[in-house]
């Protein structure tokens, strides 16, 4: 195909102001990496973090988006695994060392010398991409399209959260009930888990969606279920859900804390950990992460709920995620 020399994109330029429509050079890929025609990008809550300036670090200019499926229209001369017309996903791990004691260990979500897509990586809102090809993943037919964009990250650490659960845990929380969690809810109640839904108070709406994706029980943060809860996942950036979870678990329990920013959690008593409960944060995913997460999708029926917007309305998609108005996900779609 002809690939063109500018592209359309959303560009981030200072934390608190729009991102800004314009034209671009279509990159060219380097020697491990492909170049990747986007088809569409979800939006996920850590690009508001970057764009409120919660996440301190990113690149500057910056194309946002780590949630990337796309057709790849070319490659670099070092890549073997991936071939013209391929279909990939592009996540927010775009890059690990691969010689830090993390990386030697396993642990590459834990790399000292990371890469993320959309933070230190140009992203997914534009036309075309460039991404390390060790980092893609390949999709079937089944993925291939613009509702899987919400998988490539709200999915893969919602995943990653319920990893970190004990296998025997069966009354599972869900605070904050979005992107991640309405995949994950549908995925756990599979496995004969019984899901707890927490929205904001008063999210009726937020409510019913949660009910009707088959929660046991529904309420706002400040309520308790009517049993004790062997785990807790916190998807919500809010420090006071921690204690508030807490108070919910029975002995044992646990907080896993699924997102990559949180406000300051407030001081609590010694008596809300003890009993052997704990609270644990889940930093990034690994590439095994992903395989394994896609394979489990071949035989698990999950669907995402999406709302769509073109590339130029990304403003007016983060602004409706930032006030809680998109059931679900949103996505940006190119073609």
């Amino acid at each position: 195909m002809d690939i063109p020399t500018l592209m359309n994109a959303m560009v981030f330029e200072r934390a608190g102001e729009p991102l800004v429509y314009n034209k671009l050079p279509v990159p060219r890929p380097a020697a491990n990496q492909v170049l990747i025609k986007i088809i569409a990008c979800g939006i996920c809550r850590t690009d508001l973090h970057v764009v409120d300036g919660e996440l301190t670090r990113p690149k500057l200019p910056l194309v946002p988006g780590h949630e990337i499926i796309g057709k790849v229209v070319g490659r670099g001369s070092d890549v073997n695994s991936i071939i013209i017309n391929d279909i990939v996903g592009v996540p927010w791990l775009g890059y690990t060392c691969g010689k830090c004691k993390f990386c030697l260990a396993g642990k590459e979500n834990l790399c000292d010398n990371p890469g993320f897509t959309g933070y230190t990586i140009d992203g997914g809102y534009a036309e075309y991409t460039v991404a390390d090809a060790r980092f893609c993943f390949l999709l079937d037919e089944q993925h291939s399209s613009a509702n899987s964009a919400p998988l490539l990250c709200a999915g893969l650490i919602g995943f990653r959260s319920y990893k970190m659960i004990n296998p025997t845990a069966k009354n599972i929380g869900l605070y904050g009930f979005g992107a991640a969690a309405h995949i994950l809810i549908q995925l756990a109640i599979a496995q004969g888990k019984t899901i707890f839904s927490f929205t904001k108070d008063g999210d009726i709406a937020g409510q019913s969606f949660a009910e009707k994706l088959g929660s046991a029980w529904v309420g706002g943060s400040s309520d308790s279920p009517p049993v004790k809860l062997d785990a807790a996942i916190i998807f919500a950036p809010a420090g006071e859900l921690i204690p508030a979870a807490l108070r919910n678990l029975d002995k044992g329990g646990q907080v896993i804390c699924g997102g990559i920013y949180m406000s300051q959690i407030p001081a609590f008593s010694y008596d809300l950990l003890w009993g052997e409960r704990s609270v644990q944060s889940v930093a990034n995913l690994t590439r095994a992460d992903g395989v394994d997460f896609f394979d489990i999708l071949k035989t698990a029926h999950v669907e995402t709920q999406t709302e769509f917007f073109k590339l130029h309305q990304a403003n007016d998609a983060l602004n409706l995620l930032r006030s809680g108005k998109i059931k679900g996900a949103a996505v940006l779609v190119m073609e």
